[in-house]
């Protein structure tokens, strides 16, 4: 498979060779230009940055582990961009836990949503410890028929790996379903694993990791899956290779 268009892809995160998905990116982006021909120029952008940094220009945000973020609302100011442009998204662990308060507080309306890792002290926050740590956690997901995370995966269930201690209270998720968001994933305890946004382009949030999928030489159907939904995002954004050749992206 080839392609004519790269695909800008901003990273938020807070990047540190101490979070196992962050050491894994390089290896992730030249198995998929190496074994799918999808090319992704990635930058790396930093949570407070993302906070004031225009991200509108980019094919696809993927906000990352390690939480938590030096800037809460440079998380959550990335997937509002996203979100509200059409842009592919992904969010995984960390950013999973931020698609959700920012889907609370622009969305439902919910301006308190807090989350306790950030703010220790909240009285109800919608992200709360988890009753028992997912760190080094691997377990089945299951899928809901006919979402986006089931055609991306491929399959009904998978075997997905955690790296987290922090999650969303559940009884904060029905005004979220209210308000469009899809909990498409569930473990085999029914709480919710992957969330999607029904009608935007591509937009998914998992709390596992998918950048901890097997050795990294593969990438797991979900980072793929974002890499094609970014070049195709490029595709339609750039008029023609032959136009945009000589013009650097950085």
């Amino acid at each position: 498979m080839t392609t004519a268009h790269v695909a800008k892809v901003a990273l938020v995160g807070d990047r540190s060779p101490h979070v196992a998905s962050h050491t894994r990116i390089p290896g992730l982006l030249d198995a998929l230009a190496e074994r799918d021909g999808l090319v992704l120029d990635a930058y790396w952008i930093p949570t407070p940055d993302a906070a004031t940094e225009p991200l509108d220009g980019f094919d696809a945000v993927w906000v990352l582990p390690g939480s938590p973020y030096v800037s809460e609302a440079g998380a959550v100011a990335a997937v509002r961009v996203a979100r509200e442009r059409g842009i592919p998204f992904l969010g995984t662990c960390g950013g999973f836990q931020h698609t959700l308060l920012e889907y609370a507080r622009h969305v439902c309306g919910i301006t308190d949503a807090r989350h306790a890792e950030n703010e220790p002290g909240a009285p109800d926050p919608l992200i709360a410890p988890l009753a028992c740590s997912l760190v080094g956690h691997e377990g089945l997901v299951h899928a809901a028929a006919g979402s986006l995370a089931e055609a991306v995966l491929g399959a009904e269930r998978s075997t997905e790996r955690y790296h987290c201690n922090y999650g969303p209270v559940e009884r904060h998720l029905p005004v979220l379903v209210e308000h469009g968001l899809r909990l498409s994933g569930h473990d085999e305890d029914g709480q919710v694993r992957i969330v999607e946004l029904p009608g935007h382009p591509f937009f998914l949030a998992t709390l596992f990791q998918p950048e901890l999928y097997g050795d990294g030489s593969r990438p797991h159907p979900i980072v793929r899956a974002l890499a094609t939904a970014a070049v195709e995002h490029a595709a339609g954004r750039q008029p023609s290779a032959a136009a945009s050749a000589g013009h650097s992206p950085r």
